[in-house]
């Protein structure tokens, strides 16, 4: 598997998961004590009283050590340099929103949603109200079933960007939501993205498979990495050119924070209007991140064969794509 960069080969084309924003950072060096070789985990417990270790997983503590990943059970040698960076407590439960929504399909056990762009998925720091958890948690307690259902995740089980809109589906009850989880973990879900890129991706159809960690001078972003981090794969096909603009269709393996986003931009095709992996367009410098989840396959609960929902291009996909046409024709490949 190719690591430390982003590389794409010649694939056929394709048949028709992140901390949350709220982040404690704490950084030190290991002293004498760390002659015996203690664990990182215990260390940052018992020694230094940073944070105790059932929390690290629990708050989806990373740990660097020199610079590199590091596993909670990896020893301590003198001078080693510790940085740790956890997750902020979450909040007891979320706030039951009236908030308008655009359902794609409701049953007594799920309810799939085409999310806004801008739209947080679950609350988190600055972002305590008007997000998708507190909409749903709005929808059940106004139908009188807010009891049924851990208040933390409100049926959540994946998300999307803030800024990306599209397909997402969340449970009304814990078994519900046990059984939607269950797919995401063993990967028995499919979903499909579309994208518009600055530059075109070579070669046209392919696939990205490398590691993602964070990014060591940035905090916010992700970036291919050597060693550690964790394993992404992305199949993408472009389906159309339109000068130097591109209409990609994007297949993820894995889910992995901001991985769509990462795995174009290390192609040097970032997305349009991407502001943390790309740059301003001089053509279109009002355009907001274009990626869109567009579909999902999924066994509903109960069911033994896979449900498929569609999130229509949004407004703003249609709107670019008619003036990419009328600038510069369309290439179909």
């Amino acid at each position: 598997m190719p690591q430390g960069k982003n590389t794409a080969r010649e694939l056929r084309p394709m048949g028709a998961t992140p901390l949350p924003s709220e982040l404690r950072r704490w950084e030190g060096c290991a002293g004498p004590e760390a002659a015996s070789g203690p664990r990182v985990d215990r260390w940052l417990a018992e020694t230094m009283h940073v944070i105790g270790r059932s929390q690290l997983k629990a708050r989806g503590a990373e740990i660097r050590i020199n610079g590199r990943d590091a596993k909670p059970s990896r020893a301590l040698r003198p001078g080693d340099r510790v940085e740790v960076v956890w997750a902020e407590e979450p909040p007891e439960g979320i706030a039951p929103e009236a908030i308008p929504l655009s359902v794609l399909y409701e049953d007594a056990r799920v309810i799939v949603v085409d999310k806004a762009q801008g739209m947080v998925t679950h609350p988190g720091h600055g972002n305590r109200r008007g997000t998708l958890a507190n909409a749903l948690m709005g929808r059940l307690v106004a139908a009188q079933r807010g009891d049924v259902l851990d208040s933390f995740r409100a049926g959540i089980v994946h998300r999307l960007d803030k800024d990306t809109s599209g397909v997402i589906i969340a449970a009304k009850d814990v078994e519900s939501q046990a059984a939607l989880a269950a797919q995401f973990k063993d990967r028995s879900t499919r979903k499909l993205y579309v994208a518009v890129t600055k530059g075109l991706p070579h070669p046209s159809a392919g696939r990205i498979e490398n590691r993602l960690g964070r990014d060591p001078r940035d905090r916010k972003r992700f970036a291919p990495v050597a060693e550690g981090g964790k394993a992404a794969l992305t199949e993408y096909r472009v389906l159309a050119c339109y000068g130097p603009y591109a209409f990609v269709l994007l297949q993820p393996r894995t889910g992995r924070t901001h991985q769509l986003r990462v795995h174009l931009a290390g192609l040097g095709t970032p997305i349009l209007g991407d502001p943390l992996y790309g740059r301003r367009d001089a053509a279109f410098p009002e355009a907001t991140l274009m990626l869109h989840a567009y579909r999902l396959w999924i066994r509903l609960p109960g069911d033994r064969d896979p449900s498929r929902f569609t999130a229509p291009l949004p407004r703003r996909f249609r709107a670019l794509l008619a003036e990419l046409k009328r600038r510069y024709g369309a290439s179909p490949l």
